[in-house]
Order: C-alpha cells, then sequence, then structure tokens
C-alpha cells in the first residue's frame, strides 16, 4: 500500500521510503544494525526471561504453597497481596528500564542508520 501524501513539515532531505529492497537488506547487514541488535536483545531478553521466572513463581506460591501465601504481614495485608502488588511495581520498573535504555543506546544508534539511509550513503 503505497500513499500519495506529503512528507511532514520540516523534514529534510530524501524519504526513507524511496529506499530500495536492496538498500534495506544492505543496512540490516551491517555493524551498525548488528550493534542495535545486540544492544537491544542484551537488555531485553534477560529482562524478559526474569520477569517471567518471577511471575510463574507467583503463580506456583499461589497454587503450591498456600499457608506461606496466606500468611499475614500486617493487619489484612497478606504475602499472596504484597507479591501480586509486587507485580505491578515490577512492570512499571521494567517500561521505565527500558525506557531508559531506549533513550540513551537504542535511539541513538537508530538515528544514526537513518540519518545514513536518508543521506544514500
Amino acid at each position: 500500500m503505497t500513499t500519495e501524501a506529503a512528507p511532514p513539515p520540516g523534514s529534510a532531505g530524501p524519504s526513507v521510503a524511496s529506499s530500495t529492497a536492496e538498500e534495506f537488506v544492505s543496512v540490516q547487514q551491517s555493524p551498525e544494525f548488528a550493534e542495535l541488535r545486540r544492544a537491544h536483545r542484551s537488555f531485553a531478553f534477560p529482562l524478559t526471561v526474569a520477569f517471567i521466572a518471577w511471575y510463574l513463581l507467583y503463580v506456583l506460591l499461589s497454587n503450591y504453597a498456600g499457608g506461606f501465601m496466606g500468611t499475614k504481614l500486617f493487619g489484612n495485608i497478606n504475602v499472596a497481596l504484597a507479591l501480586g502488588l509486587a507485580q505491578f511495581a515490577t512492570t512499571f520498573l521494567i517500561a521505565w528500564l527500558y525506557a531508559r535504555h531506549a533513550a540513551a543506546q537504542l535511539d541513538p544508534k537508530a538515528e544514526a542508520i537513518k540519518k545514513r539511509m536518508e543521506a544514500g550513503a
């Protein structure tokens, strides 16, 4: 699907959309793109595995360690509720860490690749 819309105001240089498939393949095979993928994977994969393990631990504890999960911490707050809320906190923490990582590590590399493609180099 193609569109005939004009580029957004303020954009300069040729559009990446005018690049050929060969140019995209060549960029994909470049060392810069490999470094971008490595930077993404080295952050995303370990955190994904850690979070899934943490979630499965919570599920397994809920199913097989009812006595432990029912232990009251204070008032009506028990271990299950505290760990369940920690799941939400962990999700937001990971999202915040990824946003920081992307801004510091991924975005500059992706921008350099984009500029190189737009320049036709």
